[in-house]
């Protein structure tokens, strides 16, 4: 079973920044690709970012040159970096996990795949709001 939390969350104003924390805790070896998602009130989940295990990125044309996906140290550690905050940025941001392995790639942020049907666990969420 893996585990999957966010932390980093928060209110800031417009052109503030904020920085997203996930960890993936698990007890096997398994690899996984990670990513974020966004969900704000009345709307349907969209994709934000995602890095896949050998360094890709990519991205939702909203957030290019504003957010920076990036991993840490530790196994399954992914960060959101994001600024320049925008009112629309509003919402519950999800991480998520997507097991990977030789004879299946990720597929989450590919090809525009942000449907978040391919992901295999998902955090519990953590509130950004941006006021104007």
């Amino acid at each position: 079973q893996v585990q999957v939390m966010e932390s980093g969350g928060g209110s800031v104003q417009a052109g503030g920044s904020l920085r997203l924390s996930c960890v993936a805790s698990t007890y096997n070896t398994n690899t996984y690709c990670m990513g974020w998602f966004r969900q704000a009130p009345g709307k349907e989940r969209e994709g934000v970012a995602m890095l896949d295990t050998d360094g890709t990125t990519n991205y939702v044309d909203s957030v290019k040159g504003r957010f920076t996906v990036s991993k840490g140290n530790a196994k399954n550690t992914l960060y959101l970096q994001m600024n320049d905050l925008k009112p629309e940025d509003t919402a519950i941001y999800y991480c998520a996990a997507e097991l990977v392995g030789s004879d299946y790639p990720c597929l989450m942020g590919y090809g525009d795949r942000w449907s978040g049907e391919t992901v295999n666990y998902w955090g519990q969420g953590t509130q950004v709001t941006v006021s104007s």
